[in-house]
């Protein structure tokens, strides 16, 4: 069988697939940091001691809300994996460092700078690099 003929075609529903594993992962990502900057986190950690840091943590319902989009996230990539090889799959993980990152700033007023926008794209553009540069054998 040819390259091109064992290669699985990329269809709407696929990229949507992918955009929700993605999108989920970044919304994850802000969840957690919102949930570990609470006060009540943040004193917890302050102070010091395993068991008032994990009952805090515990007891923020942002970071329950992160780990349920991350497991979430990860049950959907698995039906990305299931249709596509992991190198071509995992080059669309760089838009989760472009929607996080603007996560961030939308929703958490963290500051975008043009250092961290162009060191994003790097990334972007060298994960898209490696993905597509890959010879066939």
């Amino acid at each position: 069988m040819s390259e091109a003929a064992r290669r699985p075609m990329i269809t709407w529903t696929l990229v949507a697939t992918i955009l929700v594993a993605v999108s989920a992962s970044a919304l994850a990502q802000v969840a957690l940091k919102h949930g570990m900057s609470i006060p009540s986190v943040q004193s917890s950690l302050a102070a010091g001691g395993a068991w008032p840091i994990a009952l805090a943590i515990l007891a923020s319902p942002t970071v329950w809300l992160g780990l349920m989009l991350y497991g979430g996230s990860a049950v959907v990539w698995l039906f990305v994996l299931a249709r596509l090889d992991v190198s071509v799959a995992y080059a669309f993980v760089a838009l989760g460092f472009l929607l996080t990152m603007a996560l961030g700033c939308l929703l958490l007023g963290e500051p975008l700078t043009l250092r961290k926008l162009a060191g994003t794209l790097c990334v972007m553009v060298g994960i898209w690099l490696v993905a597509t540069g890959t010879t066939p054998r």
